[in-house]
């Protein structure tokens, strides 16, 4: 019986609707058929009104009463800031939203009933990734890092569009296990963990555990090892027929040697499944709300035992920092439905720019393999302009003379001018590969560009002694020197192995900020870029204080401002060379860090 049957035959006074968050996409089929419906009342019954987006709230109150928040047109423009092109790209008169929607809304939240409910405890166990992995992770990454690098130059075709969500759902499968890619390879990490949380509750009596996973494959590894450790378990997956998977809820219910429940998320809502008091998500979905409703099958009403929520998280990838992701779309629910937080630093979390955007900065900023062979990261400093100057040592020996960045005032590259005592056509050939590979991959990339210029000693001195001679004028706006060190002179401070890697950490973590500050900025995100960037200084200066054996700065205005600060003057000029690079935009150096590079007094 479709909707227009419904209407002539029933005529109902009153529909309920429940889980209206399933019409929250007016584009749907179900959305359209539900809002064909009519009555003289209506009520919507849902936990989650706004998921990702604003407009999903409009959606929703269409169907009660179209009058409230008017046509989309209007809504966009009134809730929406539009660029140029009619886009969404931030928020605003969000109070006013409120105040519109609250005389149709009860809301009752779980913080209102947690009185009611017994503790909850929240813990994240970080899994490293196993090197096969890595391996394929970072052939995802990579992919994905190709085609956000061609969005930022044009709009991604639909098929484009498309490759990127599969490139990027692979990551997040990989995250748990290849597996659920390649049958042959059934390594992973996270049933470790899994087996040490099992086996507890199984040594636990009457203790139960829900587990859920996006993904089916990893919960075919769950009931292995289930059947390993020898507990019972339910099964309950989209594959599962609907009459059995009522049975499976059942027999978890009323079963004490059924101790496992294991879930996609076609279980993380209408379930009551408080007999449970272990929820563990052996990975993160992208919406909040959807985290809750798994978590709320056990911490619900009814439930007399405290519940542990373990969430299993694959270390240094994006399902790592997704955990970011998830509190700023909370913030907006939070804020739209509840006036909690400041309104105005709620900032767009929807809409395929503004998810393209948020993508560009979970990426991590070196594309894994970069610098070949593993055991060359382990050696290689994270700047690459550095590596370079290194290696071309090691090749070269005592034919180099001179190795510089130089940064020219025109374009967002840099040149890495190498001077060799002479024959610089030969001593280019064997320096090319080098340069190949440590840069070649990002040559399509207009962020940071990186060329190579060798010349030998005579030409390097005749050209100085044209611009002293003032007949060539110098068109770089700053250089930095690789080789020899600029502090070549000075007496070496010798690391321990555990200071240099110490230091190497630090390093590696100014990278990461300095790439997401890079690709803040490209968003025309600054306040975040500026955050990102005080992070990078702060690493930069830690990293310089170990090397130093000096006392580490504990915020970034130590580095300027403690009692010592003249102790510093070598790490404020490493700095500022730090931030001078051309792949940084000059107007993400804010008049904050300025001031906080200037010398203490």
């Amino acid at each position: 019986m479709d909707a227009l049957d419904v209407n002539a035959r029933m005529r109902p006074d009153v529909i309920i609707l429940d889980e209206a968050q399933r019409i929250k996409n007016w584009t749907t089929k179900t959305a359209q058929a539900v809002k064909l419906l009519q009555s003289r009342y209506a009520f919507v019954l849902t936990g989650t009104p706004i998921e990702n987006r604003i407009d999903e709230l409009h959606s929703i109150m269409a169907f009660l009463n179209p009058a409230v928040l008017g046509p989309l047109f209007r809504f966009n423009r009134d809730f929406y800031v539009l660029d140029e092109r009619g886009r969404p790209e931030g928020f605003r008169n969000l109070e006013q939203l409120h105040a519109r929607i609250e005389p149709y809304m009860l809301r009752r939240r779980k913080a209102d009933v947690e009185t009611e409910l017994p503790d909850r405890t929240d813990r994240t166990f970080f899994v490293p990734l196993s090197p096969d992995q890595q391996n394929r992770y970072a052939e995802h990454e990579a992919a994905v890092a190709r085609l956000l690098s061609i969005a930022k130059r044009r709009p991604l075709t639909q098929q484009e569009q498309e490759k990127l969500m599969r490139e990027l759902a692979m990551m997040r499968m990989v995250c748990d296990t290849n597996y659920i890619l390649d049958p042959k390879d059934r390594a992973c990490p996270k049933l470790a963990e899994l087996e040490k949380i099992l086996e507890e509750c199984r040594d636990n009596e009457n203790g139960k555990v829900l587990v859920f996973s996006e993904w089916a494959r990893m919960l075919e590894l769950v009931r292995e090892l289930c059947e390993r450790l020898g507990i019972g378990y339910a099964l309950h997956t989209g594959s599962v027929p609907q009459q059995r998977r009522r049975a499976e809820i059942r027999l978890f219910k009323s079963d004490p040697g059924c101790r496992a429940f294991l879930s996609t998320d076609s279980g993380s809502t209408g379930l009551n499944l408080q007999n449970a008091s272990v929820v563990i998500n052996c990975d993160l979905p992208w919406n909040p709300a959807r985290l809750e409703q798994r978590i709320a099958r056990a911490w619900r009403k009814h439930q007399t035992r405290p519940v542990t929520v373990i969430h299993l998280v694959s270390e240094n990838t994006i399902e790592h920092r997704m955990i970011g992701t998830l509190a700023s779309k909370q913030a907006l629910a939070d804020g739209v439905l509840d006036l909690r937080g400041d309104l105005k630093e709620i900032k767009l979390a929807g809409g395929r720019q503004a998810f393209l955007k948020r993508l560009q900065q979970l990426m991590s900023p070196i594309a894994p393999g970069a610098l070949g062979p593993p055991e060359k990261k382990k050696t290689l400093p994270i700047d690459r302009a550095l590596a370079f100057s290194q290696l071309a040592r090691q090749k070269l020996n005592n034919a180099l003379v001179r190795c510089e960045e130089r940064y020219p005032l025109q374009g967002a590259h840099s040149v890495l001018v190498t001077v060799v005592d002479r024959d610089a056509g030969v001593w280019r050939e064997h320096l090319a590969p080098l340069h190949q590979e440590l840069f070649g991959k990002r040559d399509s990339d207009p962020l940071a560009p990186v060329k190579l210029e060798v010349i030998d000693r005579a030409t390097d001195e005749a050209l100085q002694r044209l611009i002293e001679s003032g007949l060539l004028m110098t068109a770089t706006r700053a250089t930095r020197q690789l080789y020899p060190a600029p502090d070549a002179d000075a007496a070496a401070v010798v690391l321990s192995e555990e200071e240099r890697q110490k230091a190497l950490a630090h390093r590696t973590q100014a990278g990461r900020k300095l790439k997401m500050a890079r690709l803040l900025e490209s968003g025309e995100l600054g306040d975040e870029a500026r955050q990102a960037m005080l992070e990078a200084v702060l690493h930069l200066g830690r990293a310089l204080a170990v090397e130093s054996r000096l006392p580490e700065p504990a915020q970034v205005e130590d580095i300027v401002q403690a009692p010592a600060a003249h102790c510093w003057k070598e790490s404020l000029s490493a700095i500022r060379e730090f931030l001078s690079t051309p792949a940084l935009p000059p107007n993400i150096v804010s008049a904050e860090v300025e001031r906080l590079l200037q010398p203490a007094g």
